[in-house]
């Protein structure tokens, strides 16, 4: 049975993934529409047309592979140039151009995107990922707000008493092994930091930034002990290998305390989900910029018959199991289920904002790239009271766009493949 509700939970979660990126796209079309802009098309998913309905101008369906989704904005490449130099380049421009311009009519001119001031294709081409943004904002909000989340706190649930000098079966300490910082300077249980080097501190986060940069130095603690403040002996924090702040599969030389922190689940409102979602960007920003890197490792690991890593990429299709697997489990309660579904699907979302942001075409930020730096050219042109420059060809980044689609489709064929023949497991 429970095998039954894993897949369903699966389904469900890959359902909304799908709803995800049909709003991603209604974030496209839904400003282009308000800028005049013809769109013939909104459709979810590739492949042949299972089914579609005709409202306005624009074709709604749904196609046969649900793995993403399109919106047609007519006239993404400007016409064609007669005056322009005939080369390989050209030609692949011309060919891709023809195919576009086969739906335009004389009757669309001034309804086209090429035709839209700079402004408006920026807006219109960074609705897809404001989209994810909102729907990653809502869904920790709602989290954070409605369920909860564990914090930890600046308050001291155990010290650390040593630094055992090797590894032994008995852990206790001895007098050959080092005391930690904590013990140094006095911790107990029950403390709340209140300063840190003369810094106050306001949360846990803040202090743990501090401690790691402390490195090796001096460290003087102003803790809260029974109602009063105490200013504990100044000691040296140790420099200790611990997993990276935005990369936990790195581990990194930072400042150590030795004690662990009281942790509260709390509920909060939109300054703390605003700040867990600020956090999940910076991490996700990183990950993103080791994707292929990471891409490579796994499909290594996959060749070698090593075993999954928590850091490894995931594609929608494990994305969808994790979510099933923890739906279904009957070791953490119900609430537990709905807020790692709901935190998982907002993780996904964001990462799918900050990768079609990736400045490279076809993506989001490919476009709004060529749209920013046509606009920094019409604006070199009045400023220096030359003529208006012709509009950017896009079109011309058609071998680009192919090298692209290309190396992510390999990308996601083996991320898809390993979450099928090893798939992620989280207990």
């Amino acid at each position: 049975m429970t095998l039954v509700w894993t897949i369903v939970f699966a389904i469900a979660f890959f359902s909304l993934l799908m709803a995800s990126v049909a709003l991603h796209e209604v974030g496209h079309m839904v400003p282009a529409k308000l800028f005049g802009v013809k769109v013939p098309r909104y459709f979810v998913g590739f492949g042949p047309t299972l089914w579609s309905i005709r409202r306005g101008e624009t074709e709604y369906g749904i196609k046969a592979f649900p793995l993403g989704g399109f919106v047609q904005l007519l006239g993404m490449y400007p016409p064609f140039d007669p005056t322009a130099k005939d080369s390989r380049l050209q030609r692949l421009a011309d060919d891709a151009r023809a195919a576009e311009w086969e739906d335009i009519t004389p009757a669309d001119r001034g309804r086209l995107f090429h035709e839209r001031a700079t402004w408006q294709k920026l807006i219109v081409m960074f609705g897809g990922p404001a989209m994810n943004l909102l729907i990653a904002f809502v869904l920790m909000w709602g989290v954070v707000g409605l369920y909860g989340a564990w914090r930890d706190q600046p308050v001291v649930a155990s010290t650390v008493n040593c630094l055992v000098a090797e590894p032994r079966d008995d852990m206790t300490c001895t007098d050959a092994d080092q005391p930690t910082p904590s013990v140094q300077a006095g911790l107990e249980a029950g403390d709340r930091i209140v300063a840190f080097n003369g810094t106050a501190i306001h949360s846990q986060g803040q202090l743990s930034e501090l401690i790691r940069a402390n490195m090796g130095g001096e460290m003087t603690l102003v803790v809260e002990r029974d109602g009063t403040e105490l200013t504990l002996p100044t000691v040296h924090t140790l420099v200790r290998q611990v997993p990276a702040t935005l990369d936990p599969s790195r581990a990194v030389d930072a400042g150590w305390l030795g004690f662990m922190p009281v942790s509260e689940f709390q509920r909060g409102g939109p300054g703390e989900a605003l700040s867990d979602l600020w956090l999940m960007t910076r991490q996700s920003v990183v990950a993103l910029a080791q994707f292929p890197v990471r891409v490579w490792n796994l499909t290594v690991d996959l060749v070698t018959g090593q075993p999954r890593s928590l850091y490894d990429p995931v594609s929608i299709v494990g994305a969808s199991a994790m979510a099933g697997q923890v739906a279904a489990s009957d070791q953490v309660d119900a609430g537990a289920r709905v807020a790692f579904f709901a935190n998982l699907l907002a993780a996904v979302n964001l990462f799918l904002a900050l990768f079609n942001l990736v400045p490279l075409p076809p993506l989001d930020g490919g476009h709004m790239a060529g749209a920013l730096w046509e606009g920094v050219r019409r604006a070199a042109a009045r400023l220096t009271g030359r003529p208006q420059p012709k509009p950017l060809d896009t079109a011309k980044m058609v071998p680009v766009t192919y090298v692209v689609a290309g190396f992510l489709l390999l990308c996601g064929l083996i991320v898809i493949v390993a979450d099928i023949v090893r798939p992620m497991q989280l207990s």
